[in-house]
C-alpha cells in the first residue's frame, strides 16, 4: 500500500509518501480501507517530536472507509461496512488495521469523508462542553480560534447547549465563518485585546469558561477573562507550550480551575465513543450540526496540509484522501 512515513522528526518534509507493507488485522481488529483520513495539530506535534513516537512510524489518529478484512474474532462487523476510527495510529494510509473497540459504523447520512472530519475534533467539541465543562443555559463562553476544526464544531455545540458564545478569530473572512456557526460576539484579536473586549461585553462578569488550543500566546489572558471559579480548559498549545508558573496565580485570579485534558481519556472506553459518536451522528442529521471541510488533499501531499495547519490558513477541517 501506500503510506506517509515518517522516518524522522522534524518539519513538514519529513513526510515521506512511499510504498509500505499492507496491515494485517490481529486478534478483535478489522482491516479498513480509508477513504478519508483527518489532519490534526496532534499530527503536527508527533511529526515535529514535541509527542515523541518511536520512528518510523504512520502518523494520522482518525478516518473513515469500509471493511476489508476480519481478524479473528471480529464477529459482529462484516467487509463492506462503512465505518469510522479514532485513537488508533497510523491514517494516513490506504489501508489501516484498527480494533473493534475504536470503531464506529456509519449511519446512512454520514459519508466516510463527513465521519473523517468529525471523529477527532468532533469528539474532542463534544467532551469539552458535555463532559470538562458542562455547558448550560446562561453560561458564558470564550472560544478560542472559533473559525478552526474544532471552533466550529465547539461553536455550534455551545448553541445547542443553550451557552453564550464569544468567539476569538483573525479575519474577516474567519469572523463571517464564526458567526454563521452561531457565535454571538466576535473579537478579532489581531485589532483588540480579547480581555477588555470580554470585559465590555459581559459587562464585567467575564465567562464561566474558556476553551483555550492556542497555548503560549493566550494563556495568561485566558485567565483574565474568567469569572471566579471558572475554568480554563486547555486543550491545544498551536503556539506553543505554556512556561512554568506559580500555581498560586490561579488564587489571585478568582480561585479559578485549570484543567489540560485530552481527547484519548474522554473516549478511553467502548460506550464512551459510542454515546459522543451517536450525538454528533444525530445532530448532522437534525441539521444542528454542520461539518465545514476546508479542502480536501491527496494523501501524496500530506505536507501540503501540515503547512496549512501550522500557518493558521484553514477554516474547518482539513481532509487527506487516499
Amino acid at each position: 500500500m501506500k503510506a506517509i512515513i515518517i522516518h524522522q522528526t522534524g518539519s513538514s518534509s519529513q513526510l515521506k509518501y512511499q510504498e509500505t507493507e499492507d496491515p494485517t488485522p490481529g486478534e478483535n481488529q478489522v482491516l479498513v480501507k480509508n477513504h478519508a483520513a483527518g489532519v490534526n495539530f496532534i499530527d503536527v506535534y508527533h511529526r515535529t517530536g514535541l509527542y515523541p513516537k518511536d520512528t518510523p512510524f504512520i502518523p494520522g489518529l482518525e478516518g473513515a472507509g469500509e471493511i476489508v478484512a476480519l481478524g479473528k474474532n471480529a464477529h459482529d462487523h462484516k467487509p463492506g461496512m462503512k465505518v469510522a476510527y479514532v485513537g488508533v495510529p497510523g491514517a494516513y494510509a490506504e489501508f489501516t488495521a484498527v480494533p473493534v473497540d475504536k470503531l464506529v459504523v456509519l449511519p446512512n447520512h454520514v459519508s466516510a469523508k463527513t465521519a473523517a472530519a468529525v471523529m477527532l475534533q468532533g469528539m474532542t467539541a463534544h467532551y469539552l462542553h458535555k463532559s470538562t465543562f458542562p455547558l448550560s443555559e446562561g453560561d458564558t463562553c470564550l472560544i478560542h480560534a472559533a473559525a478552526g476544526g474544532v471552533g466550529l464544531l465547539l461553536v455550534q455545540m455551545a448553541k445547542i447547549a443553550g451557552a453564550g458564545v464569544i468567539g476569538t478569530v483573525s479575519t474577516t473572512e474567519k469572523e463571517k465563518l464564526a458567526r454563521e456557526a452561531g457565535a454571538d460576539e466576535i473579537i478579532r484579536y489581531t485589532k483588540h485585546d480579547f480581555v477588555k473586549e470580554v470585559e465590555r461585553i459581559t459587562q464585567g462578569k467575564k465567562c464561566q469558561v474558556v476553551y483555550d488550543s492556542v497555548g503560549k500566546d493566550t494563556f495568561y489572558k485566558s485567565l483574565d477573562c474568567l469569572a471566579p471559579l471558572g475554568y480554563l480548559v486547555l486543550f491545544g498549545q498551536s503556539s506553543g507550550k505554556v512556561e512554568s508558573f506559580d500555581p498560586a496565580i490561579l488564587n489571585q485570579k478568582g480561585s479559578v480551575f485549570l484543567t489540560r485534558p485530552t481527547l484519548f481519556h474522554y473516549v478511553a472506553g467502548r460506550l464512551q465513543l459510542q454515546q459522543r459518536a451517536d450525538d454528533i451522528f444525530k445532530w448532522i442529521q437534525q441539521d444542528a450540526l454542520k461539518v465545514r471541510v476546508d479542502r480536501e488533499i491527496p494523501l501524496s501531499d500530506a505536507k501540503e496540509a501540515h503547512d496549512l495547519l501550522e500557518q493558521r490558513k484553514t477554516m474547518g477541517k482539513l481532509l487527506l484522501t487516499t
